[in-house]
């Protein structure tokens, strides 16, 4: 398994920009051996995918409510992954989590093993 930390969340206005940062440790802590993905969770809901990134190559995938305002990516030589979220609205004020899956490319939360702690994001109206 890989070790994940997420960064970047905090407080932001609608219409306003956050990016959020997973930094990958441990023994297999190589990202670009493993399909990268960011899950959010609001108050009271499932954990529901928001954005993937395949495990080779640089194919990324999206919820229909993310696409367009989002951006998932990786630097493999930093061992990070990154989400850029733009546009951002009430509805996305969530815990934010990033998870690592050796699958080449999912968006089922059973298919990912390796978790970050999580990192809050609040969208104010």
């Amino acid at each position: 398994q890989v070790q994940l930390v997420e960064s970047g969340g905090g407080l932001v206005q609608a219409g306003g920009s956050l990016r959020l940062s997973c930094a990958a440790s441990g023994r297999t802590s190589t990202i670009s051996t493993y399909a990268m993905g960011w899950f959010r969770q609001a108050p009271g809901k499932e954990r529901e995918f928001v954005a993937g990134i395949m495990r080779s190559g640089g194919s990324t995938y999206y919820a229909d409510s993310v696409k367009g305002r989002f951006t998932i990516s990786r630097d493999n030589a930093k061992n990070t992954v990154y989400l850029q979220m733009n546009s951002l609205e009430p509805e996305d004020t969530a815990v934010y989590y990033c998870a690592a899956s050796q699958l080449t490319a999912t968006m089922r939360r059973n298919d990912y093993n390796s978790w970050g702690q999580g990192t809050q994001v609040t969208v104010s109206s």
